[in-house]
């Protein structure tokens, strides 16, 4: 989306704000013994409270108000009563809703209680990849440039990138235009970033996967060698400088 008016940009900067703190306070409550159907409901009540709509129910018909992943899936993990948290698991919350016709998506991966099974690192090459390739995003800088950090970096931390999950633009819709801002780079894509428009960049790190395949339900993602994914997510408003991240509220580098 490109922000043509004061306006449109209260109207993403309000519904930013109500994603953040909705992933923030989830995080918070997940609990060991608790479900992740109990803590999509949680997160679920808050979207209403605000009078938001919960976008991939809306959009795609969704079987939750968020997207739950934990452990060995990548993404799109359905809330059930019958997955029930565990002390270290790795559990990735990613959440995104529509509010006065404003879209906007974030997520972020996470260890429960005491990291038993050592994923605080892949948690951590995640946050920090995301926060290197924001900052240097801004009006005129090639997508695939973003890519080739992302994956570069990676590569430094020893992990890899899911290369067929991606970054995209988000506004007046879930996803829009550019639609793959990717995690390595396509040496063919020519397309830069343009200042005064709204994009979600997320990092998608792995330790054993390059690609995500779907599971029989139709909606959960796992990788196609194993092993784990961990994935952080804002939207973020792209300028000529530092670009101004909309969903901060959900203090995920905190």
């Amino acid at each position: 989306m490109s922000i043509t008016k004061e306006s449109e940009l209260i109207g993403m900067k309000k519904i930013s704000e109500v994603v953040g703190t909705t992933l923030k306070l989830m995080r918070e409550y997940a609990k060991i013994g608790m479900s992740t159907k109990e803590l999509d409901e949680y997160g679920g009540e808050i979207l209403k409270s605000y009078g938001a709509k919960s976008a991939p129910y809306e959009t795609y018909g969704f079987p939750g108000y968020s997207c739950i992943s934990i452990n060995k899936e990548a993404a799109h993990g359905i809330p059930s009563n019958k997955k029930i948290l565990k002390e270290g698991d790795l559990i990735n919350i990613d959440v995104s809703a529509e509010l006065n016709g404003f879209w906007s998506d974030n997520g972020g991966s996470f260890v429960l209680g005491k990291d038993i099974h050592n994923h605080q690192p892949l948690v951590d090459a995640s946050k920090n990849i995301l926060l290197k390739a924001i900052n240097t995003i801004k009006g005129g800088v090639k997508i695939s440039d973003i890519g080739y950090l992302i994956e570069t970096e990676a590569k430094k931390s020893g992990f890899k990138v899911i290369k067929n999950l991606a970054g995209h633009g988000v506004g007046r819709s879930l996803h829009e235009e550019p639609e793959n801002i990717l995690n390595y780079r396509v040496k063919s894509n020519r397309e830069r970033f343009k200042k005064n428009t709204t994009v979600a960049i997320e990092t998608f790190i792995s330790t054993n996967s390059t690609v995500a395949v779907e599971l029989n339900d139709g909606w959960t993602l796992v990788g196609n060698k194993g092993g784990y994914v961990t994935q952080h997510e804002q939207t973020i408003l792209v300028t000529d400088k530092f670009p101004i991240i909309l969903t901060e509220s959900n203090e995920i580098w905190n």
